[in-house]
């Protein structure tokens, strides 16, 4: 009698976590139809999965992904920070009256952006709920901020863009209150969006180097090593990339999650540089170093990149790793002074005129 209870104990539990990922909205919905033979068509599509241009190892032995766990459970010193971030309140009238041909970003922590380019603004992996997480209730919580970004807070967008279903860039409540706006998402990504009450008519799903336009703005879905997946057995179900955004003058690329890789020379040459890259900053350990860049491979991306100047992002927002929540902007910076590489760092939530690393601020400096 004794076994069968101690063995009920342990299966109800598994159960009901099966049946969670089966049934809850937030979880999202895998490819069915025309979606799903649109990816079996695709050239990143084989064996079943879509893949990354690089061979990469995502094989973790069961005793260090324990350890990582006990580690991640346990927490450590310095790896949320003990005050509340000194974030500047969006200023959408500042936003809204830029001129057609300027250029201007806000960042709201981690890899959430407002990026405007000639008259044209899009939204970019907008993650404005609690928590990163497939629970509402658990799992990773963000750091306290004076002012959380909210859809209720944003000006007209034209554009939500979206680089992978990872649910620290695609997050279902955000998207409850976007249902109104027009997606464009890498291939696949569309099931979740439909599943949550976006029209079909309103998702744009591109494969690798695919193209299209938002008025004058061109935006091509690029190459990114990493992997995507919301549930228990859907990685590599729909595909993760990086955008490339050309204007009239400007070009910008959100390299969103992604290894270091050969690919980030070939978009310097393909693309003849960037005035900006917006590169992924934090949330990296050697044991996932082959899709989580670390902060000194982060710079040389920009260098292969051929841009003018790099912006860190992906960090400040979550405790996705096991360093320390500075480290990552520290080491940054460091290795940019080395390469001479220009770093731009505005507080969050400012609106970011043009790019010039002279409007750079130290904000995280006061922050214990």
């Amino acid at each position: 009698m004794l076994l069968w209870i101690l063995l009920a104990l342990v299966v109800a539990p598994i159960m009901v976590l099966v049946l969670y990922f089966l049934l809850a909205p937030r979880v999202g919905s895998d490819p069915t139809g025309a979606r799903k033979a649109r990816i079996e068509a695709s050239p990143n599509f084989r064996d079943g999965r879509f893949q990354n241009l690089v061979p990469t190892n995502m094989d973790m032995p069961v005793s260090t992904m324990g350890r990582v766990m006990w580690e991640m459970v346990r927490g450590g010193l310095g790896r949320e920070p003990l005050d509340t971030f000194p974030n500047v309140p969006f200023d959408r009238t500042t936003w809204e009256s830029l001129p057609d041909t300027g250029f201007a970003i806000a960042w709201f922590g981690h890899s959430s952006l407002l990026i405007k380019m000639d008259a044209i603004t899009f939204l970019v992996d907008p993650v404005f709920g609690e928590r990163a997480s497939s629970f509402s209730f658990a799992g990773h919580k963000r750091f306290a901020y004076r002012e959380h970004m909210r859809v209720d807070l944003l000006p007209k967008v034209d554009a939500v863009l979206i680089s992978h279903d990872h649910y620290d860039h695609l997050d279902h409540g955000t998207v409850l209150q976007l249902k109104g706006e027009r997606f464009i998402v890498p291939l696949g990504v569309g099931a979740h969006l439909e599943s949550w009450g976006v029209p079909s008519s309103a998702i744009t799903e591109h494969d690798w180097w695919q193209t299209t336009h938002v008025a004058g703005v061109k935006l091509t879905l690029a190459p990114a090593r990493h992997f995507s997946g919301r549930g228990l057995n859907n990685r590599f179900s729909t595909l993760w990339g990086s955008w490339v955004i050309e204007g009239k003058e400007r070009r910008v690329l959100f390299g969103a999650d992604t290894g270091y890789a050969p690919t980030f020379k070939e978009l310097g040459a393909r693309f003849g540089g960037f005035d900006l890259a917006l590169l992924e900053c934090g949330a990296y350990d050697v044991r996932w170093s082959q899709i989580h860049m670390m902060p000194e491979e982060t710079v040389q991306a920009a260098v292969d990149l051929n841009a003018a100047v790099l912006m860190p992002v992906h960090w400040a927002k979550y405790n996705l790793a096991l360093h320390p929540w500075k480290e990552p902007i520290e080491r940054l910076t460091v290795k940019a002074r080395e390469l001479n590489v220009p770093v731009i760092t505005p507080a969050i939530g400012r609106v970011l005129i043009g790019a010039d690393p002279s409007a750079s601020e130290r904000w995280w400096d006061a922050v214990r």
